[in-house]
């Protein structure tokens, strides 16, 4: 394990965030927001309206930001959201996670849950110096962003679909030679 796994839950989760923006958008509808929360095993409140709908879908240029910025320039922003969201971290533990961090109360709006901890999981990354860690897809119509937590550094797409794509496209390349 290469980070801390409440960390690695966080930027997946953080990940998982940021591509549901990819067409088509997987994030509009409640509903919808109710299977991410589920999905990404989120505790604590929610509220499934469409204010917090819209909030959690702001968050996802942000978090886009920060996860394919420099160095420098994820510490100050990591900086910048752990302040405005008043955080402050202690160890909890919960249904069948081990001993974690939480940095916000548990019946803090969900945006500021995922914002939080996707900075406290980035502390981790920034002081690993593992931000090539992250990366944008292989594939050349799809902008989604890839976390790749291999110990060979071999993942390059987003998605299954993305790399079933990829290889479909260089097999008709190959045989249109």
């Amino acid at each position: 394990m290469l980070f801390a796994h409440d960390a690695e839950l966080s930027l997946l989760s953080a990940v998982a965030l940021v591509n549901s923006a990819e067409d088509p958008d997987t994030l509009t509808t409640r509903e919808e927001l109710a299977e991410f929360f589920t999905d990404q095993g989120y505790s604590g409140r929610f509220d499934g309206d469409d204010a917090e709908l819209e909030a959690v879908r702001a968050l996802r240029p942000t978090l886009r930001s920060l996860l394919t910025s420099s160095r420098d320039d994820a510490v100050l922003e990591v900086n910048r959201l752990l302040a405005e969201s008043s955080a402050l971290p202690r160890l909890v533990r919960h249904d069948t996670l081990d001993w974690h961090i939480h940095a916000v109360a548990d019946d803090s709006p969900l945006a500021t849950r995922i914002v939080v901890e996707t900075a406290m999981a980035m502390i981790d990354v920034i002081r690993a110096d593992e931000l090539s860690r992250f990366d944008v897809c292989a594939d050349p119509d799809c902008n989604g962003l890839v976390l790749d937590l291999s110990r060979n550094r071999s993942r390059r797409f987003c998605s299954t679909t993305c790399g079933n794509r990829a290889a479909v496209a260089a097999y008709r390349a190959r045989k249109a030679q």
